[in-house]
């Protein structure tokens, strides 16, 4: 068995990522292929995206949300995606068993003691009545509806609970940090189709090993607690135990086993990897348990230095080399350590391409 280097493992990454080369995919194909775009942060999508497509603009992604041909919602890991429309459909009923297990941690429940949570579905889903309310409004029709019990919360749970997708205008760009401006309608009343239900566990199962296959395309090689760690789902060594037939297998450094579609290909290691500047919480950095092909764990206690943070990160040799942040009009990059003098040329270079598109002014170094 074939093991891999941790250069073999990133080029691998940055190539269908599309960060080794910008594509001329359209904005639909590239998120198809990476199966779903993390958004908790609308703008960062279109970042992620700009970095990853030639000639991208922001209008090409808002009118995808506003032909409702992609979603916004609750999806990989119960964290806020971008997913193709027919995606949506047929993942979401996959991993529902993820977000449940999110609406049942403590900070649900214990404001929903004594409340089933099909009742609440159905609260929810009766108020809603297929049409579309502000998390807000969602909120105080729940609280109304359960005195005693925080709105929020409630809603939170529902939504959770059930597919519901927020409208075109909460994932378009500008809505940066307007969390209490989000509104939700029914899935299946948003796409004008029912949501895609699985018959059988032999039905489930085939869904989750095409969830795999998709996985390896945008992520592999990568392990099977690699795949665990970008999805949410457990136990998917049953599942890729039935696929060993039709994956290649290889080991990375430390001796733990891959796997990879059969027919995809791997690039020169010694391939050049351009800077390039990634946005908060990209795909990245979020698509494996180990994520030492693309930054130390040393590095990594400064780019999420909590939970739930994941800060922009700029890529040097298709590794995390620091981070950046907007304020006041300005881009400031901060280097984990010193640059080459090209390096750090070519990325104030990138720096200065992102700037008209995120409406900044100006590049700045911190020291």
């Amino acid at each position: 068995m074939t093991t891999l280097s941790h250069r073999a493992l990133n080029r691998a990454l940055m190539d269908r990522q599309f960060l080794l080369a910008r594509t001329d995919r359209t904005p639909l194909e590239v998120i198809g292929r990476l199966v779903a775009l993390q958004a908790q942060e609308p703008n960062w999508a279109y970042v992620g995206l700009w970095s990853r497509i030639d000639g991208f603009t922001q209008p090409l992604l808002t009118a995808l949300l506003e032909d409702r041909r992609v979603v916004r919602s609750g999806l990989l890991r119960s964290t806020q995606h971008l997913a193709a429309a027919d995606d949506f459909r047929r993942l979401r009923p996959l991993l529902q068993t993820v977000l449940d297990r999110t609406a049942a941690s403590p900070h649900f429940t214990r404001n929903s003691t004594g409340l089933d949570p099909a009742s609440l579905v159905s609260d929810a889903l009766g108020l809603l009545a297929g049409g579309t309310l502000s998390r807000k409004e969602l909120a105080r029709r729940l609280a109304e509806r359960h005195p005693g019990r925080d709105g929020r919360i409630l809603a939170g749970q529902a939504e959770l609970s059930t597919p519901l997708v927020h409208g075109a205008a909460t994932g378009a760009w500008g809505s940066w940090g307007n969390r209490s401006a989000v509104s939700v309608t029914p899935a299946d009343a948003w796409l004008g189709r029912p949501m895609a239900v699985t018959a059988s566990a032999a039905g489930a199962r085939e869904s989750a090993k095409e969830l795999i296959r998709r996985y390896l395309a945008a992520f592999g090689p990568a392990g099977v607690k690699d795949a665990q760690a970008w999805c949410g789902l457990t136990r998917l060594g049953e599942v890729v135990a039935e696929m060993r037939g039709e994956l290649r297998r290889y080991r990375d450094p430390d001796g733990r086993e891959l796997f990879d579609l059969a027919d995809a290909e791997l690039p020169d290691p010694g391939t050049p990897a351009p800077v390039r500047l990634l946005p908060a919480f990209d795909n990245v950095l979020l698509g494996h348990a180990d994520r030492t092909r693309v930054i130390s764990d040393e590095d990594r206690k400064h780019v999420m230095p909590g939970q739930a943070r994941v800060r922009p990160t700029f890529l040097v040799d298709g590794r995390v080399h620091g981070t950046w942040s907007l304020d006041a009009g300005a881009l400031r990059l901060t280097p984990l350590r010193p640059l080459a003098d090209p390096d750090r040329a070519a990325l104030e270079q990138e720096a200065e391409r992102l700037l008209p598109f995120v409406g900044g002014a100006a590049v700045n170094w911190s020291s």
